[in-house]
């Protein structure tokens, strides 16, 4: 099999629980909730995506076999322990597969994915970050952590709670409305403890 990649690149995790940590980030081409186009976004089953994942023309974007993607992955991280990478989209699980992922172990990394839940994780992931998008049914309710960007309709936070994750997060959208945003989300916080405010630190320092 052959994979479709926007981009590859060497930064720190800017999200959730690994925040700060170094990675390389794997960016598949592709989504099953929008095109990417944004004379189709309002129609769009998720519409406030702020990532370009078209096309493969990005940085070490192009079309990989695995053992050549994997090969990449571990040329971007050079030297250092503990090797991760994240592969994220776009929906990464409309392309990633066990044999990829067991490609990317073979080299050493810890293999971390952020998901939208409406495809089923393949065996052998070492993090799963949910990120549930309106009112798109979600087939992956259990992993490392459900991430909700908030607010958004379509979606309970409470129900989400009774989900198998071991860490629940609030993000504030990111737009033109996002001081609302944040004070909804602190809001949601403070009224049930057992989420816990996210905010994406790479844009706060100007990382990828």
């Amino acid at each position: 099999m052959s994979y479709a990649v926007k981009e590859i690149f060497l930064t720190l995790q800017g999200e959730g629980m690994q925040a700060g940590r170094r990675a390389v980030f794997l960016r598949f081409a592709g989504c099953n909730l929008w095109t990417g186009r944004e004379q189709d976004r309002a129609s769009a089953q998720c519409t406030f995506c702020d990532t370009d994942f078209v096309g493969m023309d990005g940085e070490n974007g192009g079309r990989y076999e695995g053992e050549a993607l994997a090969d990449k992955v571990a040329e971007l991280w050079g030297a250092g322990a503990r090797p991760l990478v994240v592969m994220t989209g776009g929906e990464p699980l409309l392309q990633a597969d066990p044999a990829l992922i067991d490609a990317l172990h073979a080299r050493g990394f810890e293999v971390a994915v952020e998901t939208n839940g409406t495809q089923a994780a393949p065996a052998g992931l070492d993090w799963i970050c949910v990120s549930p998008k309106g009112a798109n049914e979600v087939v992956q309710r259990s992993g490392d952590e459900l991430k909700l960007v908030w607010p958004q309709s379509g979606i309970d936070p409470a129900e989400l709670l009774g989900w198998d994750f071991k860490h629940f997060i609030i993000q504030p959208l990111d737009g033109p409305e996002r001081e609302m945003s944040l004070q909804a989300a602190i809001a949601l916080v403070m009224a049930e403890p057992r989420w816990r405010l996210g905010v994406q630190t790479h844009k706060l320092i100007g990382l990828p």
